[in-house]
């Protein structure tokens, strides 16, 4: 069994063409269906199925699918390494984040950390919660700032590096708009403006009103910050948003008002997996976040 057979039988279960994988591979159409032919003679099963125009993986295929997915990602892993020995400066860091960290947060440690080290290249994964512990399982990222941050997780582990504040965003012509503090109570009879399903946010601000004592009544639902935004300085309702997601990205905005009764936070966790090690300039980079949030006065260059 040959590493070639293996990558072209991964592209056509990823193309479920045989043509269409010879294109990517920048092969013959002839190579790859021989190579494929090989390899289900030597295994003594067919991997795949006709169907219509397309190929499908037979069952037996599937499972040995899963398994040579794990492979090509150990040894896309192992290059890497090896790529970090020789030059640890040059290598790629693969971090996943939530939506709301995307505005501020991510591009800050990313230009200091490029600043520092300006060869080192970054891969970046959006997702809600769930599909950001998947990439982590899966190996598509080896960091991944979360929120909140996954108390219980056997398999991962990580850091709560930092706490922070929601705010009330309100109509700028709301009544309590001018207003120092309030307390959430006071927003009862108001109509919310609330991430989708899915959103880490959602649940925080839904705990909140009902600690406050009332159910929220939902306007619309969206799935990006902006939007949120964007909506309260319209008048359409009002929200809860942490500080990191309220700098300013368009002329019309909210008023912010803080929130006295009840204190309302959410956790972000910077998360990797727990028993993997981390390729080396993923952990320098870890290590720079750790003191970028004051949680460590380590500070150790890449490659040491």
């Amino acid at each position: 069994m040959e590493l070639r057979q293996l990558q072209y039988f991964m592209k056509v279960a990823q193309k479920e063409h045989v043509t269409q994988a010879a294109e990517e591979l920048h092969v013959a159409q002839s190579a790859v269906s021989r190579q494929i032919h090989q390899l289900e003679e030597e295994l003594g099963v067919n991997l795949f199925m006709q169907k219509g125009r397309n190929l499908q993986l037979t069952a037996v295929g599937q499972l040995f699918c899963k398994r040579v997915e794990g492979i090509m990602k150990d040894l896309e892993r192992a290059v890497t390494e090896v790529h970090e020995f020789l030059d640890p400066e040059q290598g790629e860091i693969r971090i996943g984040f939530p939506h709301s960290l995307g505005i501020h947060l991510i591009p800050s440690v990313v230009a200091e950390f490029k600043h520092r080290y300006p060869n080192v290249k970054f891969r970046f994964k959006q997702g809600k919660f769930p599909s950001l512990i998947k990439d982590l399982m899966s190996g598509e990222v080896d960091l991944a700032f979360v929120s909140p941050f996954p108390e219980s997780h056997d398999q991962v582990a990580g850091d709560i590096v930092l706490t922070e504040e929601l705010f009330a965003i309100l109509p700028p012509n709301h009544p309590l708009a001018q207003e120092e503090s309030i307390s959430l109570e006071q927003l009862k009879d108001d109509k919310f403006i609330l991430f989708s399903s899915g959103y880490s946010l959602r649940p925080i601000v839904w705990d909140a009103c009902l600690q406050a004592g009332f159910t929220p009544s939902i306007a619309f639902e969206s799935e990006e910050t902006d939007a949120i935004r964007g909506l309260v300085a319209a008048g359409m309702g009002v929200s809860l948003l942490p500080e990191m997601a309220l700098f300013q990205t368009n002329p019309l905005q909210p008023a912010r008002v803080p929130i006295a009764e009840p204190k309302v936070t959410r956790t972000i966790g910077l998360i990797h997996r727990a028993d993997d090690k981390l390729p080396l300039v993923a952990e320098s980079f870890r290590n720079f976040l750790l003191r970028y949030f004051g949680l460590s006065n380590e500070n150790t260059p890449i490659g040491k």
